[in-house]
């Protein structure tokens, strides 16, 4: 049960944001779960590695923590990263970021969380 609760701990993030928002909670507790979202789904979510081979062709499938960090090469630690400063490699970012189903609903919650965390900053200012 520890370590299912340490590897999926963001799943249980979302769900509490979800209640956050439809219950009203205080907007710092939904900024807080909002950047915690986020920060799992970008740096902490078990996912495939999906960084560039060395054939330029095929896909790294070892085991990654994080949309955006690839596995224990040191070559694919920081290539996903690379690939989205770098504007020659901005075509590969959905296929290197996103290769299966379930990295891509990762990527929703990341941009979710983000989202959730922006609004949350931005509703008290606009409503007083």
């Amino acid at each position: 049960m520890g370590k299912a609760m340490r590897l999926y701990w963001g799943y249980i993030a979302v769900g509490a944001l979800i209640v956050a928002w439809t219950q009203q909670w205080a907007l710092p507790v939904i900024a807080a779960l909002s950047v915690a979202v986020s920060a799992y789904a970008a740096f902490r979510v078990p996912v495939w590695c999906g960084a560039v081979n060395r054939d330029g062709k095929t896909y790294c499938r070892n085991n990654a923590y994080g949309l955006l960090m690839g596995c224990g090469n040191r070559q694919h630690r920081w290539q996903k990263l690379k690939m989205i400063v770098l504007r020659s490699k901005v075509g590969d970012v959905s296929r290197a970021v996103f290769p299966t189903a379930r990295d891509k609903f990762n990527g929703f919650l990341a941009v979710g969380g983000l989202l959730s965390a922006i609004a949350a900053v931005i509703v008290p200012v606009v409503t007083g």
